[in-house]
């Protein structure tokens, strides 16, 4: 519909339904969202122009469960939230693709920048454009042009992935004003991660994508990546009286390539020990097999790495228990599991501050105040992500949100503190 007939359909609450069922938007939050999809219509009429417009949204996600296990066909955890992005888009001819994201330069993709990846475009979001619609092209789907106006709540650094988002939000688009919505979601995060690995240059797992495609919590199996195993759970955290928190600790990120590089290089090494290529094809037992028949592979591999490969094995374990727990609706197991994978992940994986700056322990901090904080509520939390800095994350009782919120803000500044829900909706078009 033309850009009046929409700002009139929002004001009159004709989205109202699928913000609040579908998108996890706080019944006293209708109104500010009302008006941020106002804007973004007029700021599209603007840039360019009216016509018969659409508007899609694509939520961020959180990891839960399954911490530096994909990398080694493992399983996890992870949820969809309801920050998002936003995206007013319409049709063109001529096949060029325009994206103006607030905040940031325009892209424009003419149609034979999907031919091959190019170097020289590695690691812009254009590049992610030019990807996914060549991925659209590979798997015998249509594509065209498009403008398109977005802006987003998903904020960069925030443990929340929205390049993943922003990747999964082109194929959305692209599905549904090309190919009438019939190309699921799983294929579109699948593409994702073919766009971000081939053209815009970075190696990635499918979890990111995953969970900001699908929607809701859900559970991937990696054992065979090129067709990994995901599982969508009908499990309402709001209903058991709590809330999801990501707290931004502000930490820098500069310069832990080689502590992100060295997790699954260490799980790897203890792989090839064991004579396989990745933890996947191997165990638990094995791996305590060959430490208790040759003392010499301690000093082979470094206590570090044998840590890492237990944190592993452990981890896929939990997430079974947990997924059982999702799906009989027991919020106590589950987060047991949370707690379980938090401790690992701090103990055994390590990656809750960087060996190189062991002054900064941001995370660490976090983990301390919110532990104190919950303690007896029956709140959890865990490190968040990648780690070594960024991000951590709490189940909140609802009733102590607001109190936790001035806590970690008063420390880690303004702002640090993004109080989320799980959003049942993935990649989906509202109008």
């Amino acid at each position: 519909m033309d850009s009046q007939k929409l700002i009139q359909h929002i004001n009159a609450g004709g989205i109202d339904n699928t913000l609040i069922h579908d998108l996890a938007v706080l019944p006293e939050m209708i109104p500010a969202q009302r008006e941020r999809y106002i804007r973004s219509v007029e700021a599209h009429v603007e840039l360019y122009g009216d016509g018969d417009l659409s508007v899609f949204s694509v939520g961020g996600r959180s990891e839960i469960s399954g911490n530096h296990t994909d990398h080694n066909h493992g399983k996890v955890i992870a949820a969809c939230v309801n920050l998002d992005i936003l995206a007013v888009a319409k049709k063109t001819s001529g096949g060029t693709i325009r994206v103006k994201s607030e905040g940031f330069p325009e892209d424009i993709v003419s149609f034979s920048r999907s031919e091959k990846p190019d170097p020289e475009f590695y690691f812009t979001s254009s590049a992610v454009i030019a990807g996914m619609e060549r991925a659209f092209l590979n798997a015998g789907y249509n594509v065209g042009g498009f403008d398109a106006y977005t802006t987003s709540s998903v904020l960069k650094g925030s443990g929340l992935s929205s390049s993943a988002a922003f990747e999964v939000m082109v194929g959305n688009i692209l599905n549904h004003l090309y190919n009438g919505g019939r190309v699921s979601n799983v294929e579109i995060a699948k593409m994702a991660q073919y766009a971000e690995n081939v053209f815009f240059g970075k190696p990635c797992g499918l979890m990111d994508q995953t969970a900001c495609a699908v929607g809701g919590f859900i559970s991937i199996d990696f054992k065979d990546p090129k067709d990994p195993v995901i599982e969508k759970y009908d499990f309402d955290l709001g209903k058991e009286g709590y809330e999801l928190c990501i707290v931004n600790t502000g930490g820098n990120h500069a310069d832990l390539n080689e502590d992100y590089a060295s997790v699954p290089a260490d799980m790897k090494k203890v792989a090839a020990e064991l004579g396989v290529t990745v933890l996947r094809e191997t165990s638990e037992e094995a791996l305590i097999s060959r430490l208790t028949e040759d003392r010499s592979a301690r000093e082979r591999l470094g206590d570090r790495a044998i840590l890492r490969a237990f944190h592993f094995f452990k981890e896929n374990e939990r997430v079974e228990k947990q997924k059982s727990a999702l799906r009989d609706g027991d919020f106590e197991k589950f987060k047991e599991g949370v707690t379980d994978s938090g401790n690992s992940s701090f103990k055994f994986l390590q990656n809750v501050y960087t060996v190189k700056n062991v002054q900064e322990q941001g995370l660490s901090l976090a983990l301390c105040l919110t532990e104190e904080f919950l303690r007896g509520t029956g709140g959890v939390s865990r490190v968040h992500g990648g780690g070594f800095a960024g991000t951590i994350q709490a189940f909140v009782p609802r009733e102590l949100t607001a109190g936790y919120a001035q806590l970690v803000d008063s420390v880690f500044g303004a702002g640090s503190c993004f109080i989320l829900n799980v959003r049942p909706a993935g990649a989906c078009r509202l109008v």
